[in-house]
């Protein structure tokens, strides 16, 4: 779904840059993270250290469409925010596979080993950092 269909469909709206909110929001993000990190990875808790880390990165991303202007209400179109206007096309695509991966874990309840949790945790921990170091490196 691209950035135009995002907002035919009201997907996304305008919104006013809400300094507290935003600031909220990274909060939050970091808490998870932490939370993620400091959960021990076992066959049990590998999804969910994973959807806590997806949960991070988006609220990282929310912070940052927020911080453009925008309230994002679809996960895709969090890819096209990326992608159309801050064009950060690796950014984008990465945060697809991992909307994907969640998806699979929350709705069809796909397993994931601890072997591949190693590899999305340590790619979904450098996206969410290469987002916040790149957009928020000023913000606590």
């Amino acid at each position: 779904m691209d950035w135009k269909e995002c907002n035919d469909k009201e997907l996304v709206k305008p919104a006013k840059v809400d300094e507290n909110l935003i600031n909220s929001l990274i909060r939050s993000s970091k808490n998870k993270m932490a939370s993620s990190t400091g959960m021990k990875l076992t066959e049990i808790t590998a999804a969910s250290k994973i959807i806590l880390l997806y949960d991070s990165l988006r609220e990282i991303l929310e912070a940052l469409a927020l911080k453009n202007g925008f309230k994002v209400y679809n996960h895709e179109c969090y890819c096209s925010f990326l992608n159309e206007l801050c064009h950060e096309e690796r950014f984008s695509r990465e945060f697809n596979e991992f909307r994907k991966i969640r998806n699979q874990i929350n709705y069809y309840a796909k397993d994931v080993s601890v072997q591949d949790a190693l590899v999305l945790i340590e790619e979904m921990i450098n996206l969410r950092n290469g987002v916040f170091n790149k957009y928020f490196e000023n913000n606590s």
